[in-house]
């Protein structure tokens, strides 16, 4: 009995040491930020790169030797410019016998024209008059048209690559490689590659009025170069030239922009921002104070008017800047903690102080996915 009595009282004095020691456990101190609704202009950043808008090979139609290259390479080419010249003397000679042919076929066709109204000759020999004009004077305007050839133009206006021929070189009519190329750069087009989703979303943006369209159905866009700064002409994204690829279901949508100096050069790395309207009543909270449970639902904790905190789950839209844009779950003046969560449980009381890892950078909207 006396050692039932003794373990008796061992275990209430364990019980009472725990009980001390729950109540003297420190109260877990978390920072936190209290969020606020203000208005928010929206946009969507599109990753993309730039194209040619057209883009040309300048290549031989005659065979010949180069005699002359006429243009500075790198510079810009107006349509119809000489670029080569091709040694044309055979072709000088080709369009001399071709003439003369023509002048003997002309005269013969109208000596018997003459001779077959009296019958001195048959109809037979006139046809075969005729047709031999004919033929002399295709032969004559092939015979120019080499000529012209040897004088080899630029097809497009604009920027012309270095020289792949150089003076002495032999090309011929249908080689494989080209003597240069000359691509045009003004407008330019940026073509950004995007998931499917994407395309509808900015489709249901348009419907409900968020985004503004022309009658074409182009939505206006502006450019932000690879190294930040941004591009001073405005452009357009055209819905209508949507090419979807079957094998990964994504969307390349293109946009078309003015290049009158060049600056935008193709291969060129650039994001297309798209205005979707101001969000009047917008909620942002750092990304820092969202975590997702197993079902990947976002979720932040939530301190009460008690100094408790609750888990409550809530619904993002997308990341602006370096916070989370939330659509439901939060209300304008509420608390969320941003530090010490890891020592967080529903209904525990805490001491919460201002965070000091939050910068709100609001700045980054640009760059809002």
């Amino acid at each position: 009995m006396v050692t039932l009595i003794a373990a008796t009282l061992m275990l209430a004095g364990c019980s009472n040491q725990d009980s001390q020691s729950q109540q003297q456990a420190p109260v877990p101190q978390v920072g936190v930020y209290q969020v606020t609704s203000e208005p928010l202009a929206l946009s969507s950043s599109l990753p993309g790169r730039t194209r040619a808008w057209r883009t040309a090979e300048v290549r031989p139609q005659v065979n010949g030797i180069i005699e002359e290259r006429l243009f500075t390479e790198g510079s810009v080419v107006e349509q119809g410019a000489v670029l080569y010249q091709i040694d044309d003397a055979t072709y000088q000679a080709a369009l001399a016998r071709a003439n003369a042919n023509l002048v003997n076929a002309r005269s013969l066709a109208s000596r018997y024209e003459n001779l077959v109204g009296s019958r001195s000759i048959s109809r037979q020999q006139y046809d075969d008059a005729l047709a031999a004009l004919r033929s002399a004077e295709a032969e004559y305007q092939a015979s120019r048209i080499n000529l012209d050839y040897t004088r080899v133009t630029a097809p497009i206006t604009g920027k012309i690559s270095r020289s792949r021929v150089s003076e002495g070189a032999l090309v011929t009519n249908g080689q494989q490689q080209a003597m240069a190329t000359i691509t045009q750069l003004d407008p330019i087009y940026v073509d950004i590659v995007q998931p499917v989703t994407r395309l509808l979303d900015l489709q249901n943006a348009v419907a409900r009025g968020l985004i503004e369209t022309d009658i074409n159905d182009d939505v206006e866009v502006s450019l932000v170069l690879e190294n930040g700064e941004g591009y001073g002409h405005k452009g357009v994204l055209k819905f209508s030239e949507v090419v979807v690829d079957e094998g990964t279901g994504s969307v390349t949508l293109r946009a078309e922009f003015p290049n009158p100096d060049g600056k935008l050069l193709p291969g060129m790395f650039v994001r297309a921002l798209v205005e979707e309207g101001t969000r009047p009543d917008a909620i942002l909270v750092p990304q820092q104070a969202v975590t997702r449970d197993t079902r990947g639902v976002p979720n932040v904790w939530v301190v009460t008017a008690e100094d408790t905190v609750e888990r409550r789950p809530i619904e993002t839209a997308r990341t602006v800047g370096n916070t989370w844009l939330v659509n439901s779950g939060l209300q304008d003046g509420e608390i969320v903690v941003t530090e010490g969560i890891q020592r967080l449980a529903p209904g525990v009381a805490v001491q919460a102080a201002p965070a000091s890892n939050v910068d709100i950078r609001k700045e980054l909207d640009a760059q809002a996915r």
